[in-house]
């Protein structure tokens, strides 16, 4: 949808968050404070931190909120208004999922994108309206931000986490930083589709120079694209996406190298998708988990219909099956590919659409504890035909998102993380980083949260409960009266007898 100023209504948005703001007060929400204040050698220790301020950490953060944790901080590396992938990496043109959703709302209505939109378009715009552009749906995020008030401070990085006590000490980075280091009672990875890994650098880009390479994810000049030859590994959103991008810049052509013979065409986890599989899958037993997610893996999630159009309404694109990679080289600025079929193919620029892997040895921050976590492979050896080599390194997660540690006892800090990102898909289904189930993951991760710190404060509360002396009567609601006695001897009854 094209956006001009005079589609802009100030005042329909003004509306809204009046009636935001005065259904969260019919709801009473949030909740007062109800978390006793922690200090560890006289400094202040925050309930819990969340690291990330796109769609996860948003509505990470107004679920424990929302619940009275009120001790919170919300930290995101990237300026304001763009957290997340939306304005950096993400190139489609509209999101996959459908435009009804209610994604971060977190069951307020005037929370949805359904909400924002008519506010400043109106009924007849929404039924017009397909699929949500991708930088609208950044805007309505923006929004959110603004309308809850969401604090969060930008261009500030966590660089390590430690124990302390029994709090976790995170060291801290970047512009926005306040202080070198604040303490933790929980923290939360709202980090999104990479958060518990990186970029899936193939091996065989290795030596190949910089300049003729580039991972989806990365920051790519498709403007100096123009009359090249461009190849892109993989045929996923990503590297459709990407190969559009190069398209609409001029590129002379973009052939894909795709190792799968057939396109993918179907999504089955649409086909499942229910609040049942939402609630009900992280109880299934680990073979039911693993069997489900894997044959997503097999499978493979096709890239959107419209994205696909998008590449191929270009005469100069190609689509190459059975193409897997044998080796790749340059010959001075030329890339020169031999696939697994026997074929060579040469070209100036090389764009892998090979996503992300999931790593938690990636995670800089968690340093030599990171090689402690216990992952699906510790846990679960799948039959013969059902390895996947991908699903095996992802974290076995508790069902609080927490870390396990694969040597207890070595590393208690972990199980004060919450993994709610990409990486929890294999222990606890799509609910933190999808925007279908995304309202439902934090609910469950601020009821969890909720229940450790009330748990580790026990004690307090109990005392509280002792101490509470705030009397409901004032002693003049009623009047206090002697009881008679009324015991009398009882009355004689004649007996009648017969003459």
């Amino acid at each position: 949808m094209t956006r001009t100023d005079n589609t802009h209504s100030p005042e329909g948005l003004a509306a809204l968050e009046a009636r935001l703001k005065q259904d969260l007060e019919y709801l009473c929400l949030p909740a007062t404070n109800w978390v006793p204040a922690h200090q560890h050698e006289g400094e202040k220790v925050h309930d819990v931190v969340v690291v990330g301020g796109g769609m996860c950490g948003l509505v990470a953060w107004f679920a424990l909120w929302s619940g009275g944790i009120r001790n919170l901080r919300i930290l995101d590396k990237n300026p304001a208004g763009l957290e997340g992938p939306w304005l950096n990496y993400a190139r489609m043109e509209t999101l996959r999922s459908p435009k009804q959703l209610t994604g971060p709302a977190y069951g307020q209505a005037s929370l949805t994108f359904r909400a924002w939109f008519t506010a400043q378009f109106g009924q007849a715009e929404w039924e017009k309206l397909d699929k949500i552009p991708r930088p609208m749906w950044m805007e309505y995020l923006v929004w959110y931000r603004k309308a809850l008030d969401v604090p969060i401070e930008n261009e500030v990085e966590v660089t390590s986490i430690t124990q302390e006590g029994p709090y976790l000490r995170l060291q801290l980075a970047g512009s926005g930083a306040r202080e070198r280091s604040i303490l933790t009672r929980r923290y939360v990875m709202a980090t999104g589709r990479d958060g518990t890994g990186h970029p899936n650098i193939p091996g065989f880009v290795d030596g190949l120079p910089q300049h003729l390479w580039a991972h989806s994810s990365d920051e790519i000049d498709f403007a100096g694209l123009k009359d090249k030859r461009v190849v892109v590994i993989g045929v996923g959103a990503s590297a459709v996406d990407n190969s559009a991008e190069a398209l609409e810049a001029g590129a002379k052509e973009v052939r894909h190298l795709i190792r799968r013979k057939e396109m993918p065409t179907i999504n089955k986890m649409m086909g499942i998708g229910s609040f049942g599989f939402t609630c009900g899958y992280a109880q299934l037993p680990d073979e039911w988990r693993w069997r489900f997610m894997q044959y997503s893996f097999a499978t493979q999630t096709p890239s959107p219909r419209g994205s696909t159009l998008r590449v191929s309404r270009h005469d100069n694109a190609y689509f190459h099956f059975g193409q897997g990679i044998e080796r790749v080289w340059n010959e001075g600025d030329e890339v020169v590919i031999r696939t697994t079929a026997g074929k060579t193919v040469r070209t100036d620029f090389l764009i892998l659409g090979t996503g992300f892997t999931v790593d938690p040895m990636a995670r800089a921050e968690l340093g030599e504890a990171s090689g402690n976590v216990l992952l699906w492979r510790d846990r679960y050896t799948p039959p013969a035909n059902e390895e996947n080599r991908d699903l095996a390194n992802f974290p076995y997660l508790a069902a609080d998102f927490t870390f396990q540690e694969r040597e207890a006892g070595k590393t208690p800090f972990l199980t004060q993380i919450h993994c709610f990102n990409f990486g929890a898909a294999a222990s606890l289904g799509k609910v933190s980083g999808d925007i279908p189930g995304i309202s439902e993951g934090a609910s469950w991760l601020a009821r969890a949260i909720a229940a450790t710190l009330y748990r580790q404060d026990v004690e307090t509360h109990w005392q509280g409960m002792l101490d509470y002396s705030k009397p409901e009567l004032q002693g003049d609601e009623w009047r206090a009266s002697e009881l008679e006695d009324q015991e009398q001897a009882a009355p004689m009854v004649a007996a009648s007898g017969g003459n």
